[in-house]
């Protein structure tokens, strides 16, 4: 173990694609360094998501497969499992019954419902039958869910008893759908059973899609790895959500890289004795490629209850082997062990911190295990996590190093960071086994590869010393066809040679592992995944008289926004002449707290009446009487907020307002 862990250290992880020529304005794109002559398409046995299944069937050998906690009287049981023997029957029922309902080869299902046994007898139904599958998710909003019904013309849906009522009441506005198949009992709501009546349209149970296909089999006419798998939509820019869609190819060739990586040595060997705990929405492709990889390979997963405070009761029946999560719920699970360790005080604090920082000191020489502190400090806080955990692996948003640390002390455990995006399956880049460094998001997949590209009016280029940087940009066998019914959207990220532009501004370190560094369009996400358009959030701010300029921060490793904000004298000088404050000039207004309590309780009063999520909404501001102006080089030309240059200049501000909240 300690020769791989040198070598580790010091062997490029990634290396230039050879032959590549020099091309002015971008580095020459990079391979894993495992495969740097090609890019690993399909794993042994599988070229498809269904073939995937049936490998996943032979290697499980008969073992369980799909769990869930029944609740009796709102107590959650243990877990009930099906195994996936029991489970290629129920797909293969479903498949047959939405073909008895007139659901056609490469016709669109949607999805609309929380995680649970139904949504992935459903997804794989899918994949045995070639069905398109078409995830609806509330986060998006109910217009973004009406916009992708229609989109994609979808009379087909599969829900659950709760969300079937949200697309009834809609209905008036989604003229195509015809049929909800409800995965949850509903038997009892008459008045569901009258709205879907009122409103023409059928509603049927799931048990009762798989009853038909009992009885009228139909045979599944089964995909090629060039058929859609998916229309997966994201809201990663301003306006109407684009639905990426991506092939069976696409989401097995992430299943090959991880699976050829393994076998390397480089990533984590899953068996059919591996547990996974199924938590992240599966509307979303991170969960999805993951659920596709442990299915691979014969293990089990099992189901959250459906509310995240559970989690950890959850986790604690299941005692999964296996967590991939996102930094939101890693640095819940980091609070609220720090948090408890801080209120024991005293001896018992003192002892937890020369075992932590003597188990730090070891991740520097890539030891993530202690003979003692282990046993003695750490082993009680394994046991609250199923005592288990060998694989831990985040995803969706960046994480810190410190969080990122202190998992690797606590559960002795491999610990992972990817990054990925809808539009690749989320198989951009991965750490490898055995690096127990943070800051980086690993080397390309070995079914990918990575370019820079300057970004000359940030400053970023590929002849950057000592680490080139630039816009990430990516090819392979992951790369999404196109966006559906978008030919415009689909032409500003994917340019005439197949290279998808990403927005995110990356630089190669010394050992060829991508690190995030910035974004090049003006959206970003916050530390649990949602992305943020700040130039619509500024709009809003600043038609309030109280306000004259507005720059919105948010960093991706914090779960909320903070504001810059320049008051407008003219209003703000009369208010404060009206509360008792008319003795202070504008910069000592600008410098008062309950001044700028008021503020910020207006700004976010008038966020929620003028449209903006609860995410959008700032959590904290830092005002200032400076004008953004050209000659200090805030605004271009144009009078646009130079948004880089901004945060540079107030980076001392913002990190005060962040301390605040936490």
């Amino acid at each position: 173990m300690d020769n791989y862990i040198k070598e580790e250290k010091t062997s490029l992880q990634s290396v230039e694609v050879p032959g590549a020529p020099e091309i002015p304005g971008e580095g020459k794109p990079r391979r894993n360094a495992s495969s740097p002559d090609k890019l690993i398409d399909f794993p042994p046995g599988a070229t498809t998501l269904y073939e995937n299944f049936l490998h996943g069937i032979i290697e499980s050998e008969g073992g369980n497969f799909l769990g869930h906690r029944q609740i009796n009287q709102g107590i959650a049981g243990p877990y009930v499992w099906e195994s996936y023997p029991e489970v290629q029957k129920r797909v293969a029922n479903f498949g047959s019954g939405l073909r008895k309902l007139e659901l056609d080869t490469k016709g669109i299902l949607g999805f609309f419902s929380e995680n649970n046994p139904q949504y992935v007898i459903g997804e794989l139904a899918c994949y045995q039958y070639n069905f398109i599958l078409v995830p609806l998710y509330d986060i998006l909003g109910i217009e973004a869910i009406e916009f992708i019904i229609n989109q994609t013309e979808m009379k087909y849906c599969l829900t659950t008893a709760n969300k079937a009522r949200i697309l009834l009441e809609m209905k008036e506005y989604l003229p195509t759908l015809k049929v909800i198949i409800i995965s949850d009992e509903f038997d009892h709501d008459q008045d569901l059973i009258e709205l879907a009546q009122e409103v023409n349209v059928k509603i049927i149970d799931f048990n009762t899609v798989e009853n038909d296909g009992i009885t009228n089999p139909i045979e599944a006419i089964n995909p090629k790895p060039e058929d859609i798998a998916t229309i997966s939509y994201t809201s990663g820019t301003t306006g109407k959500p684009k639905g990426a869609v991506l092939s069976h190819k696409n989401f097995v060739s992430v299943i090959g890289s991880t699976n050829f990586l393994a076998e390397k040595g480089k990533f984590p060997k899953i068996t059919k004795n591996d547990i996974h705990i199924s938590h992240l929405p599966l509307a979303h492709v991170f969960e999805r490629t993951n659920e596709s990889i442990i299915i691979y390979h014969g293990a089990s997963i099992g189901f959250y209850q459906g509310d995240i405070l559970k989690l950890l009761d959850d986790i604690a029946e299941l005692k999964p082997t296996i967590f991939v999560s996102v930094p939101r719920i890693l640095n819940r699970i980091y609070d609220k062990v720090m948090a408890s360790i801080k209120s024991k005080g005293g001896a018992s604090q003192l002892l937890f911190n020369t075992a932590y920082n003597a188990k730090k000191n070891g991740l520097q020489k890539g030891h993530v295990d202690h003979w003692m502190w282990d046993k003695t400090i750490f082993s009680p806080i394994r046991a609250k996590f199923g005592g288990r955990m060998k694989t831990i692996i985040s995803g969706s948003a960046p994480i810190s190093s410190e969080v990122m640390d202190f998992l690797r002390i606590s559960f002795s455990a491999d610990v992972y960071e990817g990054y990925g995006q809808t539009e690749n399956a989320s198989g951009l880049t991965a750490s490898q086994h055995g690096d127990t460094s943070s800051g980086h998001v690993g080397p390309p997949q070995a079914c990918t590869e990575i370019k820079l590209v300057d970004v000359a009016e940030m400053s970023y280029t590929s002849k950057d010393k000592p680490h080139p940087r630039g816009e990430i940009c990516v090819k392979g066998n992951a790369l999404f066809q196109y966006y559906y019914k978008s030919p415009e959207k689909t032409a500003e990220v994917i340019d005439k040679k197949g290279w998808c532009h990403t927005g995110d501004v990356g630089m190669w370190d010394d050992l060829g592992r991508l690190v995030i560094i910035d974004r090049v369009k003006n959206i970003f996400k916050l530390a649990q995944g949602e992305y943020i358009a700040p130039e619509k959030i500024e709009n809003v701010y600043q038609k309030h008289e109280l306000v004259a300029q507005a720059f919105i921060h948010g960093d991706s490793l914090q779960s909320s926004l903070v504001a810059i904000i320049v008051p407008d004298p003219e209003t703000l000088l009369p208010w404060a002449k009206n509360n008792n404050l008319g003795n202070y000039n504008y910069q000592e207004l600008c410098n008062n707290s309950q001044v700028k309590k008021h503020i910020l309780q207006t700004l976010q009063k008038y966020g929620r009446a003028n449209g903006l999520k609860g995410f959008e909404n700032v959590k904290n501001i830092h005002l200032t009487h400076e004008q953004f102006t050209l000659q200090n080089n805030l605004l271009t030309p144009t009078f646009k907020l130079k948004r880089h240059q901004a945060k540079i200049r107030y980076q001392k501000e913002i990190n005060e307002i962040y301390s605040e909240i936490s």
